[in-house]
């Protein structure tokens, strides 16, 4: 294990930022100063969990962040401050409702069983004015914006140094454009151990937000901003790998040049799980209010949504919720751009571990237009239709339950309970228009 002080002097930092992602995905951080660099690698942050969120109350003693230096990275944009990701403690015993513990665990699990998840995300995002009301280049109106080079270019002085500062850091970075919503734009970055991968995508949000308000901008990761343009998707790229200290290290067991379109049975299995526990899955790959707006959604004004409406599998083609693009790995296009980093890895490993422990089969493969001509409901069965139906799914969902902690489970829900329970409840402007004169 790296030592965080002498990392810290290797680099210069004159400050830290122990930073944790708390459930409902908000970093926290604490800006501390190099000369308690080491107190704070021992003994961790301390945090009133209630000020954050997480299931506590203010009478609950501190929440300690202690530090991991393996995630320490220098803010290219501030390089003499560094962000490290911290997990939490709380009276001396680590927090079940810590979501990179929660990933770590299911992590651990599956090297028992001799497995690795490496993944990738897609994490798209809006840049827009600063009030967030609209869409920050007024030029960006064509009907099919997707890939428009000149709308990207007029971006450049934000994208290119996004682009360097991840070149820097090592991340792998190999392409940037602009996707199907006038706005919307995605960095794609090369996958990792899923650990790595969630750090990257916890620092990546706080990298393009911080970059856009430089420049006067507000980068939005929200689902469905507009309602007449395609959302936010964090489309997920995944492969189980063969642990280290297996005889199958390093070796990606998804691929099986035998097996149906390249993959393995293994991958089928791990797909199956995905399958079986979608609905409850969405309360945390899909977790707030306006994520539903992007799921099953109306044709937007480019002609698609690029979101699932139901739960079904498929080749390469863009139409089903799962996608088989290679011979390498899954996509999983459910998730938005509101997923918390690291709840989405430890869901998703959760899932399909359950797929292979009981061995599930995922059935025929469906290769329709799923927006032209969608299946039924017997052979694609419908996500939920708002989060409250996703809660319930979750409620249900014991096989995922148990592999989660009932600990961390009943906190989180219990988190986006009073959530759905309050926003539902606002009245929109739409309802006023139509229903005020009734």
């Amino acid at each position: 294990m790296p030592d965080l002080a002498s990392q810290a002097r290797e680099l210069q930092l004159k400050f830290l930022l122990i930073s944790f992602t708390d459930l409902f995905g908000i970093q926290r951080a604490k800006l501390v100063p190099a000369s308690a660099i080491p107190a704070m690698a021992r003994d961790g942050a301390g945090f009133a969990g209630f000020a954050a969120w997480l299931d506590l109350s203010p009478a609950d003693g501190d929440v300690m962040a202690i530090p991991d230096p393996a995630s320490l990275t220098p803010l290219p944009w501030q390089p003499e401050v560094g962000w490290v990701a911290a997990e939490l403690v709380l009276a001396g015993t680590p927090m079940a409702q810590c979501p990179r513990r929660l990933l770590r665990t299911q992590l651990e699990r599956a090297a028992a069983l001799g497995y690795e998840l490496r993944s990738g995300v897609e994490a798209e995002f809006f840049l827009l004015g600063a009030d967030g009301a609209g869409v920050a280049d007024p030029a960006d109106h064509q009907e099919k914006p997707c890939y428009d080079q000149l709308a990207l270019m007029r971006r450049y002085g934000l994208i290119g140094p996004l682009l360097e500062a991840m070149e820097g850091l090592g991340w792998g970075p190999y392409q940037a454009d602009h996707e199907d919503a006038n706005g919307q734009f995605e960095v794609n970055w090369t996958f990792a151990h899923a650990l790595t991968t969630a750090d990257r995508h916890a620092f990546f949000k706080v990298m393009v937000k911080t970059l856009a308000e430089q420049q006067g901008l507000k980068a939005s990761f929200m689902a469905k901003p507009f309602a007449e343009r395609t959302g936010n998707g964090c489309h997920t790229h995944l492969s189980l790998w063969g642990a280290p200290g297996t005889a199958s290290a390093g070796t990606n067991l998804f691929h099986d040049p035998a097996g149906e379109l390249g993959l393995s049975a293994l991958a089928y299995q791990f797909l199956a799980g995905l399958l079986e526990h979608a609905p409850a899955l969405c309360a945390l790959t899909n977790p707030t209010v306006n994520s539903y707006r992007r799921l099953a959604a109306p044709p937007t004004t480019s002609g698609a949504t690029w979101s699932p409406a139901g739960i079904s599998y498929s080749g390469n083609n863009r139409t089903h919720m799962l996608r088989i693009p290679d011979d390498q790995r899954l996509e999983l296009r459910l998730p938005d751009g509101s997923t918390h980093p690291y709840l989405l890895q430890a869901a998703i490993l959760a899932a399909g571990l359950d797929g292979i422990e009981r061995q599930l089969e995922p059935g025929p493969r469906r290769d329709n237009d799923n927006y032209a001509r969608p299946l039924g409901p017997e052979v694609c069965p419908s996500l939920p239709a708002d989060l409250g139906e996703a809660l319930d799914a979750f409620d249900g969902d014991s096989h995922l339950r148990q592999a989660l902690g009932e600990e961390f489970c009943q906190a989180y829900g219990r988190l986006r309970r009073r959530q759905w329970q309050r926003e539902r409840g606002d009245i929109s402007d739409a309802e006023r228009r139509t229903s005020l004169d009734c």
